[in-house]
Formats: C-alpha cells, structure tokens, sequence
C-alpha cells in the first residue's frame, strides 16, 4: 500500500511539474507570435508591446528566490498549487483586457505566478525522486520546457489567426484547473524542511530593487541611464551578499556559494550558458527573414530544429547524468555548444539553410547535455531545506541569462546599425553585426566550459540525508 502511494505521487508529481515546465514557455512563445496583433487592437507602440514580454520576465525574476524560500519554510506543495491559481486566474484576466495597461499588468502578475511555480516545481521533483532517477525526469522536465517552445509559435499562429489573440490565455483555464485538481488529490506530502526558519522580508525586498536595476539596466545598457542602473543593480547587490552575511535567517545561505563549489559553479555555467545562446533565435530569425527572405512561418520552421533536438536528447542526457558525473555530461554539451556558435560565426549572405540547420542540430545537442545535467548538479549539492532556494536559483540563472544575452545583442546593433530600420541598405552591416554577436557568444560559451568543469565532483550519497 505505501509503494502504492509513494508510486502515484511520483506520477502526480512528474505530471504536474511537467505540465507546468511546458505551459509557461508555450505561453511565452505564443504571446510573442499574437504581439502584432494586440499591437493593432490597443494602438501600442513598440516599446508598449515589449512591456508585455518584459513585465512577466522582471516580475518572475523579482519573486522567484522569495517565493523559494517560502516553500522551504511553509510547504513547496502548498506554494506551487497557489502559484497554478494565480498563473491561471491571471490568464482569464489577460484573456479578458480592453486595454493595453491591463494586459501588462496582468501578465506582471502571470509573472508571479510563475515564480511560484518555477521556485518549486523542479524541488517538489527532486523531493519525490531519488538520486538515482532524478537526473531522468530532470531531463524530461527540461524536454517540457523546449516542447513548450517548439509546439508556442506554431499553435500560438494557429490560434490567433483563426480563434483571437484572446484564446491563447483562455486555454489555459481547464490545464490550470487539471494540474490542480491532479495536485491536491494525488500529490501527497508537503516537503517543508525548513519549516519553523523566519522569513527575512528585508532581504526580499533589497534582492527584488537589485534584480530590477541590473535586468532593466542592462536591456538599455546602450544609453547613460542604463549604464547607471546597471551600476546601482550591482552596487545594491554587493549590499545584499553582505546583508545575507550578517543575518540569522538569510533568504539565501551565502555559503552555499562560498563553501559549496558544485552549487557556485553549476549556476554560474547556467548563467554564462543562458547568455550566451538565449539571442540565437531572435538572431537567426531575423537573419532568415531579412537575408534569405524567408516568411515567419518558414523562418519558425527552420527554427524550430534546436528545440525539437534538445526535447529529444534531453531525457537521456538526464538518465546518463544519473549514472556518470552530471560535470562530465554539461561540460560536453557547453563544448558542443560553443563549437555550434563558432560555426554560426561564418554565417553570411550566401550560407545555405542546410548550414544554418547544421549549426541548429549541434547547439540542440549541445543544450541537451548541458541543461538537465546541470540542474541535476545543482539539486544533488545541496540538502533537502536548500531545495526551493535552488529551483529558483536555477530560473533565476536563467531569467537573468536571458536579459544580458539580448541586453548584449542590443548593444552590438547600436554599435554596427544604430537606431534605424533594417532596410537592405542596411543588410551588410546587420549580417556583420550577427557575426559579431555570435563571435562573442562563443567566446562567452568557451569560458564556460572551465566553469563547468571547475564544480568539482558531486558527492551523491551526502546530500541525500
């Protein structure tokens, strides 16, 4: 009877992480796919229109490591199911906009939702599972991410053309009120083993000032204001690791960073990975339409060959990460990486679509080794009342990742085209600042593959305890 429990929990919670991993970047990457249209009906402007995008991601970034905490403390369970409601009760609310301030709002609060999901679901994973499973659905929980990815531009085109903008956010009310129906009655346990630590709310509050500074800073890094909200982010930041050190209960142990190399290293390849490929598609998207003149739906479909590689590869790079060192696993996939960007380096106006699906296949691979191996890294260094601090770290890594990569692309357009269209007068200095970017793409990739291998071994058996 108790493996029959513990056998449908396992089950319920693979399910609900799963669902959840794949309906936020589905939702992410069809909202990008509807933003012309919602552009039309509201009259917003591009920067409005980018507002939509950027308010979940900072709000996500701001709430991620608190809500973590939270979970530790009071229950990932009790957390994550709450973070559904509001990620759901959020979208019929975005699905119901007449203005074009409403749907940024609302999706601010989707951001929050989120963060309570994210700042979980890969703990609740890692709770369930032991070591020697968890880097499989690890990786089928990454998989989820990349299907979400994948299947968003295309369903998202699909529904907006025949359906409405609006019916991309009204699906998700039945998926919502399934994962939480499938969460209360079948997720059994609350996993709070840090229950009876305070809350820090100070700590919260400087961290969430310090995230806004530094991702909003450096997306306008190429202006003097941006400059200096960048400096202040890493100045308040400074100001937190040194608040963190004093205090009895800290929202994050600093120490899991000074005296725990694997947990330092692992975010910091996460990082590094995460800004140096996070603007390849954004990239390429641009170059196959502009260049090769391509239509959206052609261009998506090149493009869609990474995620569609790393969804496949990602489950069993997991499952090897749990029979070899995870190290080993990631470091391979940031080398194949790099190699894939030190390709995309010769791109120019006469490369071939078989060339640019070459260099996709080799970076979906190389996603796939480094993603669910890395988080598999991470989960296993630390102990069981750190698990919700990690899993947000993690998506913080990300998030923050995602920022400085297009924060970094933004700059080296300023520099080559400026503030003009790209109109085919413009062609060779676009093709030549993609170049560029992915020159220092690699350059950032290559050096992290010394960080990732700097983590050092996992010592499974510890932590496990």
């Amino acid at each position: 009877m108790h493996y029959n429990n513990v056998k449908t929990s396992k089950q319920a919670a693979l399910f609900v992480a799963t669902m959840t991993s794949f309906l936020s970047p589905f939702m992410g990457s069809s909202v990008n796919v509807a933003l012309p249209t919602i552009g039309r009906e509201f009259s917003m402007e591009a920067i409005q229109l980018s507002w939509v995008a950027t308010s979940f991601l900072l709000a996500a970034s701001i709430f991620l490591i608190p809500f973590g905490r939270l979970a530790d403390i009071y229950g990932r369970k009790k957390i994550f199911l709450r973070g559904v409601f509001v990620f759901t009760i959020s979208s019929v609310l975005t699905a119901m906009s007449i203005s074009g301030l409403m749907i940024i709002l609302c999706r601010a609060l989707q951001g929050i939702g989120a963060s309570m999901i994210f700042g979980t679901g890969v703990a609740i994973l890692t709770s369930v599972f032991p070591a020697g499973e968890r880097g499989r659905v690890l990786g089928i929980n990454v998989a989820a991410v990349y299907i979400g990815l994948s299947l968003g531009p295309f369903i998202g085109g699909l529904i907006t053309q025949h359906l409405g903008w609006r019916y991309i956010f009204w699906m998700n009310l039945p998926l919502g009120f399934l994962i939480l129906a499938v969460g209360f009655w079948k997720l059994k346990g609350e996993w709070a083993e840090a229950k009876g630590a305070r809350f820090d709310y100070a700590s919260a509050l400087i961290l969430g000032f310090a995230l806004v500074l530094l991702m909003y800073g450096f997306s306008r890094l190429t202006s003097i204001t941006g400059a200096i909200l960048t400096t202040s982010g890493i100045i308040v930041l400074v100001f937190f690791v040194m608040y963190e050190l004093k205090i009895e209960s800290p929202l994050v142990d600093i120490k899991l960073f000074r005296n725990n190399t694997v947990f330092a290293f692992s975010n910091m390849a996460a990082l590094i990975n995460y800004s140096a490929t996070f603007a390849i598609s954004f990239l390429l998207s641009l170059y196959l339409q502009y260049i090769k003149g391509l239509s959206p739906q052609q261009a998506g479909f090149v493009l869609v060959t990474q995620p569609i590689i790393q969804a496949f590869f990602s489950p069993i790079a997991g499952r090897i990460s749990d029979k070899i060192e995870p190290r080993t696993v990631a470091s391979l996939g940031m080398a194949l990486t790099c190699a894939g960007l030190i390709l995309l380096t010769f791109l120019g106006d006469d490369s071939t679509l078989r060339f640019i699906i070459l260099c996709l296949i080799i970076l979906g691979l190389g996603f796939a080794l480094f993603s669910s191996p890395n988080t598999n890294a991470i989960m296993g260094s630390v102990e069981k009342q750190f698990y919700g601090v990690a899993s947000a770290m993690v998506s913080t890594m990300r998030n923050m990742g995602m920022m400085f990569s297009m924060g970094i692309v933004m700059i080296i357009f300023a520099i080559y085209i400026g503030q003009v269209k790209i109109v085919p007068e413009c062609y060779p200095f676009f093709v030549k600042s993609v170049r560029v970017a992915f020159v220092v793409f690699a350059v950032i990739c290559f050096g992290g593959i010394f960080a990732s291998l700097a983590r050092g071994k996992m010592n499974r058996g510890k932590k496990e305890g």
